[in-house]
Formats: C-alpha cells, sequence, structure tokens
C-alpha cells in the first residue's frame, strides 16, 4: 500500500515538469520560473492531500517538490512551497501535527542554506547534490518518527514492518528525485542546446550571404575594372568613350544587386500611392515579352479586370518581375507563361502559371527560403526579396507545382478603392 502511495506520489511530481517541459520549448527556464515554482508548490499540497497513514504519522514525499522548489526555483518559491506544504499539514491534522510542522521547518533548512552555491556546480554535480540534499528532508523525518514513537511509548526494536517502510520511503525518494533532477537538466541542457543551434545557423546565415554578396558583385566589378584598364591604356578617346555605357551598366547590375539584398532586410517603400494595377501588370508583361521570345516562350497577360492598390509601385513591380522572369526561365523552348489578374471578395488576385518543369515537394517547401534556387546559378535572392515585398504590403504568396507539370504562384493583395483618391497610371 505504502508503495502504491508514493508511486502515486512520484507522478504527481514528475507531472508539473513534463507540463512545465511544453511551455519551456518557446521560453527561457527563467522567462518562466514564477510558473514552474507554482507547480512545484501545487505538487507538493497534493502530496499532502493523499498521504499513507502509518504509526501515527502521514508518509509522503512532499519534500522532494520542496527541495527542488528551492534549489531550482529559488528561495522566494521555495517558501511559497513550504507555505503550501505547511497548509496541508494543518488541514489533515492529527495528533503528530506538532512533529510535521517541526519536521517541515527541518526539512527546509538543508535547501535553504545550499541554494546559493547550487547554481555553481556542473549539470550532473546538480543532480548529485539535489540527491544528497534531499538525503536531509529524509533524515529529519526519520527523527521525527522515532521522536513520536518514543514520545507516545511506542515499541518499533522488534517491528521489521516499520524498517521495511522506512527501507522502502528512502529508497523512493531517492530514485525520484533523482529522476526529477534528470528531467530538468535535460531541459536546460537542451534549452542551451537549441540556442547554439541557432546561433550555429545565424552564422552560417551570414557567412553565406558575404560568400554570396561578393560573388555577386565580384562579376560586374570585375568587368568594369576590365574596361576601365582598357580605357586607360588606349590612346583612342573615340573608343574609351565607347566602353563607357558597357561600365554604366555593369555598375548599374552592382547597385541593383546591392539593392536586393537590402529589400531583402527591409523592403524600402518610399512611395506608397494608389495606382492601377491593370496597368502596372500590363506593363510588366510587355517588358519581360522580349526575354520570353529569346527563350522561345509565349508571354500572356489577361488584364481585363480594373482594380487598385496602394503600396509603392517600383517594390511591387519588381517583384513581379523575379516572379514572372522565373517562370520564363523555368519553362522550356515552346511552353507558355500565363499571368492573370482577377478579384476574390476584397482581394485582388494574380497568378502566374506556366508548364515548366515543375518542383518536386521538397524543392516548393524551399522556395522563398534565402539561397535555395532550382536553377544552377541562382541565388535565390531574387524569389526572397519578392516574397518579403508581398509580405510588407500585407499580402499572400503561395506556390503551387507539379514535376513536368509546371508551378503557379499566387499573389494575393488587399485592394483599394479609388474614389476619392489620386490614381497613378
Amino acid at each position: 500500500m505504502l508503495i502504491e502511495k508514493l508511486l502515486l506520489h512520484v507522478l504527481i511530481i514528475l507531472s508539473p515538469i513534463l507540463i512545465y517541459s511544453i511551455i519551456y520549448e518557446r521560453h527561457g527556464y527563467k522567462d518562466k520560473i514564477y510558473l514552474f515554482g507554482m507547480f512545484q508548490a501545487v505538487a507538493g499540497f497534493f502530496c499532502m492531500a493523499f498521504p499513507y497513514p502509518a504509526y501515527g504519522l502521514f508518509w509522503d514525499l512532499r519534500y522532494i517538490p520542496l527541495t527542488i522548489a528551492f534549489l531550482y526555483c529559488g528561495y522566494r518559491w521555495g517558501i511559497v512551497t513550504f507555505l503550501a506544504i505547511l497548509l496541508g499539514r494543518i488541514i489533515l491534522g492529527g495528533d503528530a501535527i506538532i512533529f510535521g510542522m517541526i519536521s517541515i521547518t527541518l526539512s527546509s533548512l538543508g535547501s535553504l542554506i545550499l541554494f546559493k552555491w547550487f547554481w555553481t556546480f556542473k549539470p550532473k554535480q546538480r543532480i548529485f547534490a539535489t540527491a544528497l540534499i534531499s538525503l536531509w528532508p529524509a533524515l529529519v523525518q526519520l527523527s521525527i518518527l522515532f521522536s513520536f514513537l518514543i514520545v507516545n511509548k511506542i515499541s518499533f526494536k522488534s517491528d521489521y514492518r516499520l524498517f521495511g517502510l522506512v527501507l522502502i520511503f528512502i529508497s523512493i525518494e531517492l530514485i525520484a528525485i533523482t529522476l526529477g533532477a534528470k528531467l530538468i537538466e535535460s531541459l536546460i541542457e537542451n534549452k542551451i542546446l537549441h540556442k547554439e543551434i541557432q546561433r550555429a545557423e545565424k552564422l552560417n546565415t551570414l557567412s553565406e550571404m558575404a560568400a554570396s554578396i561578393a560573388h555577386e558583385v565580384r562579376n560586374p566589378l570585375t568587368v568594369v575594372k576590365g574596361f576601365l584598364q582598357l580605357m586607360q591604356e588606349s590612346k583612342d578617346n573615340k573608343q574609351s568613350m565607347e566602353f563607357l555605357p558597357l561600365v554604366l551598366s555593369e555598375l548599374g547590375r552592382a547597385e541593383g544587386i546591392i539593392n536586393d539584398y537590402l529589400n531583402f532586410a527591409k523592403p524600402q517603400f518610399e512611395k506608397v500611392e494608389i495606382f492601377s494595377l491593370k496597368q502596372c501588370v500590363s506593363d510588366v508583361v510587355t517588358l519581360l515579352v522580349p526575354l520570353a521570345l529569346k527563350q522561345n516562350v509565349k508571354l500572356k497577360g489577361d488584364t481585363e479586370v480594373e482594380t487598385f492598390i496602394n503600396t509603392d509601385k517600383n517594390q511591387f513591380k519588381q517583384a513581379l518581375i523575379n516572379l514572372i522572369k522565373n517562370a520564363i526561365e523555368a519553362t522550356s523552348s515552346g511552353g507558355f507563361v500565363h499571368t492573370k489578374l482577377h478579384e476574390e471578395k476584397d482581394k485582388t488576385v494574380i497568378t502566374i502559371r506556366d508548364n515548366g518543369k515543375g518542383m518536386t515537394k521538397e524543392q516548393l517547401s524551399r522556395i522563398g527560403t534565402l539561397f535555395y534556387s532550382t536553377k544552377e546559378k541562382g541565388t535565390g535572392v531574387g524569389t526572397t526579396v519578392s516574397v518579403r515585398i508581398i509580405e510588407a504590403m500585407n499580402g499572400t504568396i503561395t506556390f503551387e507545382s507539379d514535376v513536368d507539370e509546371g508551378t503557379k504562384v499566387t499573389i494575393k493583395l488587399p485592394k483599394v478603392e479609388p474614389n476619392n483618391h489620386k490614381v497613378n497610371g
């Protein structure tokens, strides 16, 4: 019967730790320490609510939550747990209530004194220290037990049942508190490991970004450097001037690359205005027709619906150009790219559909993440920037694709009514 009761207490003690582990995944250990302290106070109270009465005393594992509260939550929550256990003992009453209150008070002293040095230990040392500190309440309880028996002149010298209860009690108490401490330390270790992984991922992302920027910017700068050297060596000023447009073009490309990375960090909406989306989409389609013809791809734009949005026109154009350009480049010779503009309730919807090579589910799940591209020489920045721009406009963008069947991109933006507003073409 004692074993059944103590195993119930073990469940009561471990349940708050397991519940807290779910909360702990989103927060640091210290962020929600008050919640963990409250859990220990409740666990201590419930241990008192289901004791095993024997020899005039109540046998329970109330001191495990008390020890954990002092060591892992600090003296404040240790005192709160102490008061919760004290309240539970008063409610139980009985002949040995004074002995019980003395036992609770003396048992708290060991943890209260040692908690200041507890966090100077290493994780494994903390588990060992917790198990050792838990022996103090056990010794106090045994001392109180024998004192109570002596005061009440109850014979126990030849009562082997009592010694069996004591052995079972100490064994289960040691196992339970060691297991509890191990679980708590595992939570702390996993959180530290998670932070280290996040830090490593950030450093890896920064290194990849630095390498990508250096690679992308170096190409046009190398071309510029070569032309400038030719201009310096050339004695013919007319020939030198012929190189100038190429130099300016490459510098413009370098500037565009840098702007893409800046837009990835934070899209800059310099000029927010209400404009006709029909005209904007038509302009972008017209702009990309030469590229489609070069790839032998049929580019069609269906913009029969007149709708308006309020955002930065240039940024939106850039996002749309990136997405349609990707569709054209993903489509084989003789294929098509169809851009359609329509409305759905209070949303303006743009779909870009192609019958290109499509993507696998794994590729589709990574679209829009930095440095991922299905193109051999792509960096993935263009698509990522487009996604960030659309999201910054309070819009949504989704990708649907099947291998060898093509890809469909759906953009949804909040539309506005042009009434009483200045509309730009």
